[in-house]
């Protein structure tokens, strides 16, 4: 099949590759010149583990290619899928559809044949009606069938999660579009993997409900968390409890510093006003999405609170940027409010990060940036685990300890044994393990 993806960002580019390596000939089309210059030169713009190897191979095999474009690109295309951004909103949180409908209005006027396209951007309910009517109203001349397939990948193992699905939701409302959807992902069929064939509004709302349950759960077990600790409970056991439970599962069960990255806030936030527009307002996730907005500053406290009620004067190392391990995302990362909070209360901050140093320069002030673990932590005050990146799990902590001022250890991840922190000599505080 011929595919063209419209938008070369994240879900576009893992998308497109992964679609080439299926043995599809894929042409990602972007309208920034730069980025589409850098991915014909083979420079990733984003990290995500194994995606420069996915797309230098499908490039040298010819089944991969980037364009500006997209008269030239969509002139063969069996199937477009827009892949652009919808960032939340200004004022209401609701998701900004601008670049969805000019993806429409560029592929209607640039249309020469029959062709199916396909939102692959996550949309409220009823954008997919919106698009047609933007492509039929422009191009009434030829046949261009409008579906939904929504994407479920975890940032840090896209990959593994586009070739391995545990479900592909398709959304058409026509029988040739989700034939021709259907044809793209054949291939998948080798793994079993379950294609659920709906509504296209129903395809749409899929999604938005999918990451606010996910959000609901990490919510939950991060309050939960709060009440281990006054209880002299460990949320740790408590998660594995019961996340045997088959009803319940164990993963989202891990208590932390709340939930960040480009999908649980801003898609929580559009499902809510997407509820209040239809007079059905939600509002267990209305609760989720204040929850975690308290809990990110919530933090700081803790920090502050495990340095004897004070930081004012004193240093900070913060281990851990991005949202989450194995992606150099900072949207909405937890770091940033516990961050702010820390220097409001008069810290300085030093921080490292395997892969987010360079967008966290551009979205922090006044923070120092280190090379490595150990050398963020000499004469540190306190060290801060924000993000579990692999890097951290196994550090000497009497190596770090011999190199702080002061051997305070806030583990806002669980990562360490408040044991063996406390075996080389820090003062450990986690998140949700009470002492009586």
């Amino acid at each position: 099949m011929r595919v063209v993806m419209l938008g070369a960002g994240y879900v576009g580019l893992v998308s497109g590759a992964c679609f080439a390596d299926f043995g599809h000939t894929v042409v990602c089309v972007d309208s920034a010149a730069k980025k589409i210059e850098d991915l014909q030169e083979g420079r990733i713009p984003i990290y995500e583990p194994g995606l420069d190897a996915l797309v230098a191979e499908n490039v040298r095999q010819n089944r991969l290619s980037f364009t500006t474009n997209l008269a030239e690109a969509i002139k063969t295309a069996d199937a477009i899928f827009i892949a652009v951004g919808t960032p939340s909103r200004r004022g209401d949180g609701f998701a900004d559809l601008s670049y969805v409908y000019q993806a429409a209005r560029d592929i209607a006027q640039n249309a020469t044949g029959p062709i199916v396209v396909v939102t692959k951007s996550t949309v409220p309910v009823g954008t997919g009606d919106e698009v047609e009517r933007i492509v039929k109203e422009l191009r009434p001349d030829i046949e261009i069938t409008v579906a939904s397939n929504p994407e479920f990948l975890r940032e840090g193992a896209a990959i593994i999660d586009f070739k391995r699905p545990d479900r592909i939701v398709v959304g058409a409302n026509d029988p040739r579009a989700a034939a021709v959807i259907g044809e793209i992902y054949r291939p998948l069929y080798l793994n079993q993997a379950p294609i659920i064939v709906t509504s296209r509004r129903t395809a749409e709302l899929t999604k938005y409900a999918a990451n606010a349950f996910l959000a609901t759960k990490i919510t939950f077990i991060n309050e939960i968390a709060d009440l281990c600790e006054r209880v002299g409970a460990d949320v740790q056991e408590v998660a594995r409890g019961i996340g045997l439970d088959n009803r319940i599962g164990r993963k989202f069960l891990h208590a932390g510093p709340g939930y960040g990255g480009s999908c649980f806030p801003k898609d929580t936030l559009a499902l809510v006003k997407t509820a209040q527009d239809c007079g059905t307002p939600v509002r267990i996730v209305e609760a989720v999405v204040a929850v975690n907005d308290q809990r990110k500053r919530a933090m700081a406290r803790k920090v502050i609170q495990a340095c004897r009620g004070s930081v004012r004067g004193k240093r900070i190392a913060v281990l851990g940027l991005t949202f989450k391990p194995d992606t150099d995302d900072m949207r909405d990362a937890p770091s940033l409010s516990i961050i702010a909070g820390l220097q409001d209360a008069g810290a300085s901050i030093i921080a490292y990060d395997p892969e987010g140093i360079r967008q966290a320069k551009a979205l922090l002030s006044d923070v120092i940036y280190a090379d490595d673990a150990y050398s963020c932590a000499q004469e540190a005050d306190a060290i801060v685990i924000i993000t579990e990146w692999n890097a951290f799990r196994a550090l000497d902590l009497n190596r770090l300890r011999e190199v702080m001022r002061d051997p305070i250890l806030v583990d806002l991840r669980n990562v360490y044994p408040r044991t063996e922190a406390e075996k080389n000599g820090f003062k450990y505080t986690g998140v949700g393990i009470g002492m009586r």
